[in-house]
């Protein structure tokens, strides 16, 4: 296979097959599914999850799914599970192990011991029948026609279906618990994506100065303002009220005019309805408006109207809030 067509035709048929796979797996989703949420979410304990070979790593990704959704999950590799690893089951803990053939050494081992500790246990494999499916309190099917790899031998349609069935206990844990995007903020406090969910405007104009000036200032001192602070805009206030903006686009405006500069004042040049936003204003909000103003600065004001500072969007920018 060395052509781009004969190339191409492989990937689009993985794609196809993997897709079938996942369209049919619809149908097996039963009523023991639902019990195994059910029981998964009314449960004291977490949820140990394992498995081999490359199950194990759709395992590690579930966990990962289940821990950042609010349900509290851990991994525990099958084989290391029989040499010590076993003590990581509690009491009220429900182990999930995911097996494809449901009959590999390291399961046919290591089940029985779970069952002796008297802990549910969730089976995700292909086959029903197999030693895993008799011995599981709940079996999750995830019957596949095939495997992409066209030896049959390689994992990839089966661990395609492991981890959407996966997904869907997430997912179905999740919804239960009620679980919210404010939730969601405190399990990813880092990064691009917590940030949308928990920053607000007022974090962002705590970095950055206040130009400020009066009405009655000259603009001389107004230039001045604009020039020290470097944003390219000053804000008027009275009494610590926003009342107005002066840009650098205001200035050439008024420089162009011809008018005498020493008789002027903030209020001659300023703009009276500057844009702004509220410091209680989630930092994703002030991104948006800005798009759909089509500005790059936002003056920010709290409840009762006084001026708190600016937000610009390289503030933003620079937070990974794009």
């Amino acid at each position: 296979m060395n052509t781009v067509d004969q190339i191409l035709q492989v990937a689009r048929r993985t794609v196809r097959i993997e897709a079938n796979a996942i369209k049919e797996l619809e149908n097996s989703i039963d009523s023991a599914f639902a019990k195994a949420v059910q029981h998964i979410h009314s449960s004291q304990g977490r949820v140990i999850i394992t498995g081999i070979g490359k199950s194990a790593i759709i395992a590690q990704k579930i966990v990962a799914t289940m821990n950042s959704t609010g349900t509290p999950a851990i991994f525990m590799h099958a084989a290391d599970a029989i040499h010590g690893d076993l003590g990581i089951v509690q009491k009220n803990d429900v182990v999930v192990c995911i097996s494809k053939s449901g009959n590999t050494p390291e399961i046919k081992v290591l089940v029985p011991l779970i069952k002796n500790f008297d802990n549910k246990l969730v089976a995700i494999t292909s086959h029903r029948e197999s030693f895993l499916g008799q011995e599981a309190d709940y079996v999750l099917h995830a019957p596949i026609q095939e495997e992409a790899c066209p030896n049959g031998l390689a994992p990839t349609t089966s661990t395609t279906a492991q981890l959407v069935i996966g997904d869907a206990l997430a997912i179905c844990l999740l919804e239960l618990k009620g679980f919210t995007d404010q939730d969601f903020a405190r399990y990813h406090p880092g990064g691009a994506l917590g940030k949308k969910l928990y920053l607000r405007v007022q974090d962002l104009v705590e970095q950055r100065p206040k130009p400020a000036v009066s009405p009655a200032t000259s603009l001389r001192e107004v230039i001045v303002t604009i020039s020290e602070h470097m944003l390219g805009m000053t804000a008027v206030v009275e009494n610590n009220q926003l009342v107005g903006i002066i840009t650098d686009g205001d200035l050439r405006r008024m420089l162009s005019s011809g008018k005498d500069i020493d008789s002027l004042t903030a209020t001659d040049i300023m703009s009276g309805q500057p844009k702004t936003i509220t410091v209680d204003s989630m930092a994703v909000q002030a991104r948006e408006l800005m798009e759909e103003l089509n500005v790059s600065q936002l003056i920010a004001v709290d409840a009762n109207g006084n001026y708190a500072g600016v937000v610009h969007i390289h503030d933003v920018i620079r937070e990974g809030i794009v």
